[in-house]
């Protein structure tokens, strides 16, 4: 058993606070700018210049922020649009979803694409796929610093005592951790896979997230509609979703 005493918080400066969880963000952005650079100068994604780059880590910056933002609120927690809308407003009492997530950096792509239409959606989304694994990874190491998003009741010798839970629970932030750091060696693996066609890796990303997700959080203590919860539901929706393009990539040759 563990005792959770772990603060968010990892340095203060004045009445600054660099918490983990606004950290893994940071290093997310950063390493997808990082990662899109050595794509320039390597020209690994056609017509995409330093300044593309650049415009293009700003759109992804508010589609993931705005998009997980907005979800999260509108999936788990919609009372508060009504009751406090303000606090949406208020990143830094956390509450973010990757579906949103997901979803805003789709919509950031076409507000790109508006002023870069001629780098191709793909060739993007099979790269900046490894990196996102990586930051979600992360992501959820910080949850479980943050001592958030309980796993289920259980006696397990590894269990963790939370502060405000009752009782000892499974770690499922670190469950989801290990799933998404296997997803981003799988998608690592692929990427340099001379076979693989193009949107393969994005796909791929979005199949087994949705997969493994839905697994994990069973584990996760999660309000439940006929015994799964929102994030399992919206999870199968990837899943199929990520099938039918998959197989789509597999019979056509285009």
């Amino acid at each position: 058993m563990f005792v959770h005493n772990l603060s968010p918080i990892l340095f203060s400066i004045g009445p600054i606070s660099i918490r983990y969880y606004s950290l893994v963000y940071i290093i997310g952005f950063l390493l997808a700018y990082y990662i899109l650079n050595k794509a320039v100068e390597k020209k690994k994604i056609k017509h995409l210049t330093k300044e593309g780059v650049e415009d293009l880590i700003i759109y992804i910056i508010l589609g993931v922020v705005i998009g997980s933002r907005i979800f999260h609120f509108v999936f788990y927690n919609p009372s508060i649009i009504w009751f406090d809308p303000l606090e949406i407003l208020k990143v830094w009492h956390g509450g973010m979803s990757f579906h949103g997530g997901l979803i805003g950096i789709v919509i950031a792509y076409y507000l790109f694409h508006k002023k870069y239409p001629k780098v191709a959606f793909y060739d993007l989304a099979d790269l900046l796929a490894i990196p996102a694994a990586f930051a979600l990874f992360l992501g959820r190491i910080a949850n479980f610093i943050n001592g958030e998003l309980w796993g289920t009741v259980t006696n397990v010798s590894w269990c963790v005592e939370f502060k405000g839970a009752d009782r000892c629970r499974h770690p499922s932030q670190l469950y989801e951790s290990l799933k998404n750091l296997f997803i981003f060696a799988i998608l690592s693996f692929n990427f340099n896979n001379k076979k693989r066609k193009k949107g393969e890796n994005f796909w791929l990303f979005v199949l087994l997230y949705g997969i493994l997700r839905f697994i994990t959080n069973f584990w996760r203590a999660d309000a439940r509609w006929l015994g799964i919860s929102t994030g399992q539901y919206l999870s199968l929706v990837m899943v199929i979703v990520a099938s039918i393009f998959l197989y789509k990539l597999k019979t056509h040759k285009k």
